[in-house]
């Protein structure tokens, strides 16, 4: 018998929510998508100080990886996002 260890079990990336401090371990892909949020989020934030609030095409990167938050590790989502 092997036991086979898939990257989305190895939770060794440490995320904090920036209001609250409390942090969650994600994997790879969860820190990645996490990371991007907030660079689309900033992004999204200077491009709508130039075409109006709203404008920016960031936000559905924002958006998109909300919600994939939301299906995929909704206990993070409400540790880090929420």
């Amino acid at each position: 018998m092997t036991l086979e260890i898939s990257a989305k079990d190895i939770r060794d990336q440490k995320r904090s929510n920036r209001f609250t401090g409390e942090s969650i371990m994600l994997n790879a892909e969860e820190a990645k998508k996490h990371d991007e949020i907030f660079v689309a989020e900033a992004l999204a934030t200077a491009d709508d100080k130039l075409q109006g609030y709203g404008a920016s095409r960031h936000w559905n990167t924002v958006r998109k990886n909300l919600n994939w938050f939301r299906q995929h590790n909704a206990e993070a989502y409400m540790v880090l996002l929420d």
